[in-house]
């Protein structure tokens, strides 16, 4: 079984500054894209930001310039540095992990930003 741990959620005021981080431990053999989505209240879950295991990434237009992806292979972990953050980025952020040829997700972590 493989599990997705995300930690560094929280309330933070507008123009301020989160890091996400999420691990991936269990019985991993096969490792591809790692990164982040999420869901804000009465909206759709959409992507935030992707890294591939060659190290391209993927950002949602909304996030460029102020989210930044990163990752650990050797430690499967990913984070998302998050600044400038805006109230709009309010929502449930959750790790994505395609790991062992299947999707896997994490149970999500509550970023809230205040005006």
């Amino acid at each position: 079984q493989v599990q997705l741990v995300e930690s560094g959620g929280g309330l933070v005021q507008a123009g301020g500054s989160l890091r996400l981080s999420c691990a991936a431990s269990g019985s991993i053999w096969s490792t591809n894209s790692m990164g982040w989505h999420r869901r804000a209240p009465g909206k759709q879950r959409e992507l935030v930001a992707v890294m591939d295991s060659g190290g391209s990434t993927n950002y949602a237009d909304s996030v460029k310039g102020r989210f930044t992806i990163s990752r650990d292979n050797a430690k499967n972990t990913v984070y998302l540095q998050m600044n400038s953050l805006k109230p709009e980025d309010t929502a449930i952020y959750y790790c994505y992990a395609y790991l062992n040829w299947r999707d896997q997700w994490g149970q999500g972590t509550q970023v809230t930003v205040s005006s």
